[in-house]
């Protein structure tokens, strides 16, 4: 009888043990996401599994090109993945799919995505100056993203974190980076 409950004792411990780390992992640091929708294809598919980093933004701020998890504006309780284009400060304009980036300083750039994503024929003119601490997000599949250009720009405290890592499927598994542009 003794032997019986030692065991259970053990495994009691073990699971509160488990519980104890991975409980604020899953909370505070690291959280699963799972793609619905076609949005953000190709990077990422309906069904992908995703690690998002809930702490980086914490100690950094969000930079272009990271794709990021978030609270949709107009409704908190649905979450939303998008890739970062337009960074606080700066004029945003579209013209036929072309994104020219003003910043704070007057520097002038033209965005260059076609490492990321193939090209696409969209035939929008969109102008938007982004207050502080707000982000201008876009899907990467444009014809089939709902993003800032529908709802404006997205507030920082919305973030949930950016996508570091895709843990599913298997044969898809990889570290996620921003591009270089």
């Amino acid at each position: 009888m003794k032997g019986i409950f030692s065991f259970i004792l053990e495994i009691a411990k073990t699971v509160i043990l488990a519980l104890i780390i991975v409980v604020p992992i899953r909370y505070f640091i690291f959280q699963p996401f799972v793609v619905k929708g076609i949005s953000m294809t190709p990077a990422f598919e309906n069904g992908d599994y995703l690690i998002v980093d809930e702490i980086t933004y914490r100690f950094k701020a969000p930079q272009r090109g990271e794709v990021i998890v978030f609270h949709y504006p107009q409704n908190t309780s649905e979450r939303f993945i998008k890739r970062i284009i337009g960074l606080p400060g700066e004029k945003i304009t579209i013209t036929n799919g072309l994104i020219e980036i003003i910043d704070s300083n007057g520097k002038d750039e033209v965005l260059a995505e076609d490492n990321y994503i193939p090209s696409q024929n969209l035939f929008e003119k969109i102008e938007i100056s982004l207050p502080d601490n707000e982000y201008f997000v876009l899907g990467d599949n444009r014809l089939h993203s709902f993003d800032s250009r529908s709802w404006g720009s997205l507030p920082k405290d919305y973030i949930i974190g950016r996508v570091v890592a895709r843990a599913w499927p298997f044969n898809a598994l990889a570290l996620i980076s921003a591009p270089q542009y």
